[in-house]
């Protein structure tokens, strides 16, 4: 068989089976997976479920609870499907995680529904990163079913830690030795090709003052005063990190965040503790060191300024950015080739502000890229945010994008 008629074999097989794969789909999303509290087992076991109805077996591979419970989550089933072709040749892994945030409020759909209306799937995950459990799942079914390679083998990972850094998904996996691939692929959208993103650094900053009677104010220190100071001083760096600009296209300048406050007894109380956490995205060229050192300076010398108070400051995530591997070259050229074929336009190779699991494997040597079903951009998806959807023509396409790249890169 040709390139060509293989391509187009592909092509016809997803098409004809992309029905079946929007109810895999949908099955997948009606498995709550919120993390936290990140009780994440079930869902492995649904999905280990359905892809044996493929004749996929799935290896379960549970981290140990007191890990996971000391972590911060409630349970972690990781998925490895290995599906050998012959002697020789890569093994590429495709990587997808199945964890995600709570739905919060300002939904229109059940987070939980996979409702499809007008050629859009709503609901938590459809688009970060079930929906490529689905691209990836059927992308390799193509390949078995119209073009199997004489060489090589593809693995599916599985894995559900990526919203607390990953560590205890890919990171564990890697790490036990259970699997070492020569390539791989992770979750993404459909638009561009990713190979560098940006690190991150999460940290709980608790501010101690004196609780007293808000009738006598003077006789405490107000925690929460001095935690807007600190605030302050943190915030004005915001200003600072725009002069730092990255040489990775899609990467702008480092910024930091603070999402969730938390203190205080009530309301006639001057608050003794406020906690708040702060995270801080680093573009590839900075030092995760420098940058840690440079918060917690900031941070102790804004608490020196106000009599009374003391601080601590806990580390909770250190993502290093991901940087392009030399060996992650044929992972673009196939996927831009391809890409270009099935949605009709250039797919740029760029950078993301995200960070993502990608970069464990990286860290390891092993080259990859992020590319899979969703829009042009995270805002468009709606993802960590209500009413997330996933296109399902960005879904089709994806898969089959990933089906001819695998056969290409196992040939």
């Amino acid at each position: 068989m040709t390139p060509q008629a293989s391509y187009d074999a592909l092509d016809a097989w997803i098409d004809q089976h992309f029905d079946e794969e929007v109810r895999f789909l949908q099955a997948l999303v009606r498995v709550p997976t919120d993390t936290p509290p990140g009780n994440n087992a079930r869902h492995a076991e649904r999905t280990a479920e359905l892809l044996k109805d493929f004749g996929f077996d799935a290896e379960k591979h549970a981290v140990p609870a007191a890990d996971v419970q000391a972590y911060g989550m409630e349970s972690i089933t990781n998925l490895i499907v290995r599906r050998p072709y012959g002697t020789g040749g890569k093994t590429i892994a495709l990587n997808a995680h199945g964890d995600v945030v709570p739905p919060g409020e300002g939904w229109t759909h059940d987070p939980y529904g996979a409702e499809i209306v007008n050629g859009a799937m709503y609901g938590r995950a459809t688009a970060v990163s079930k929906s490529d459990f689905a691209s990836f799942t059927f992308a390799v079914r193509a390949l078995e079913a119209v073009a199997r390679p004489a060489q090589g083998a593809v693995e599916l990972h599985f894995t559900y830690d990526e919203e607390f850094g990953g560590e205890l998904g890919p990171g564990w996996l890697l790490k036990k030795g259970l699997t070492q691939p020569d390539l791989m692929i992770a979750a993404g959208f459909s638009y561009e090709v990713v190979t560098a993103h940006n690190g991150c650094l999460q940290m709980e900053v608790t501010v101690h003052g004196k609780m007293a009677h808000a009738a006598v104010p003077h006789t405490g220190v107000d925690a929460l005063q001095g935690a807007v100071h600190i605030l302050n001083a943190l915030y004005a760096q915001n200003d600072e990190y725009k002069k730092i600009t990255s040489n990775v296209a899609g990467i702008k300048h480092p910024y930091l965040n603070v999402g969730r406050i938390e203190g205080g007894t009530n309301t006639n109380v001057v608050p003794g503790k406020v906690t708040f956490k702060l995270d801080r995205r680093m573009i590839p060229e900075e030092n995760p060191v420098e940058v840690e050192a440079a918060i917690r300076h900031t941070i102790t010398q804004a608490t020196a300024e106000r009599a009374g108070l003391s601080v601590e400051i806990k580390r909770l995530l250190l993502a290093n950015a991901m940087t392009p591997l030399a060996g992650n070259q044929p992972l673009v050229d196939a996927i831009q080739k391809h890409a270009q074929a099935v949605i009709g336009e250039p797919v740029p190779a760029v950078g993301t502000p995200l960070y993502t699991d990608v970069r464990l494997y990286v860290e390891r040597g092993i080259p990859g890229v992020i590319y899979g079903a969703g829009p042009r951009t995270v805002l468009e998806s709606h993802a960590k945010r209500a009413d997330e959807r996933l296109q399902l023509e960005d879904l089709r396409r994806a898969t089959k994008v990933i089906a001819r790249a695998l056969r290409d890169l196992l040939v």
